[in-house]
């Protein structure tokens, strides 16, 4: 669309998809808090001597389709304010129907609610892995003596 002049409209469309995302992003909270408080031992023995990304996959399991039924009705309510949805669909299933492109979900709402929820969840592993890997990193008391554990373990 770019390369048809539409830049302007391309950058409007992605500041609305974001605005959208962003205001669903604060359900996420207290679905990732319930789901830490429901670990059981087993959980948190997997996590902790897991792999770089045993964290986030353990939320993601446990929350995925939470954080889509929370999200869903934000995002939507967010991009009818601006009348993201208006085009979306007719271009996107017109764009789908080009040969060798890769194929766009066509309903906005659940696109940005995917795209929201695999932004969060990227953004999650990369806090873990970073903590995972650099002691620096570890700023609390807390994770400090369980990620030092669980490195004295590992080197076992």
């Amino acid at each position: 669309m770019r390369d048809l002049g539409l830049g302007g409209e391309v950058d409007k469309v992605i500041v609305s998809l974001n605005r959208a995302a962003e205001d669903a992003v604060t359900e996420a909270r207290p679905l990732f808090v319930n789901a830490i408080k429901e670990m059981t031992f087993a959980d948190v023995k997997n996590i902790l001597m897991g792999d770089n990304m045993a964290a986030t996959n353990y939320l993601k399991g446990k929350t995925n389709s939470q954080l889509q039924a929370a999200f869903q009705p934000i995002i939507q309510a967010s991009l009818d304010k601006v009348n993201a949805t208006k085009y979306w669909n007719d271009v996107i299933s017109t764009y789908n129907t080009i040969p060798l492109v890769t194929k766009m979900n066509p309903d906005l709402t659940s696109f940005v609610t995917e795209k929201a929820i695999q932004g969060l969840l990227t953004k999650i592993a990369q806090e873990e892995s970073a903590i995972r890997a650099n002691p620096v990193e570890r700023t609390t008391g807390l994770l400090q003596k369980v990620f030092g554990y669980a490195d004295s373990q590992k080197g076992n």
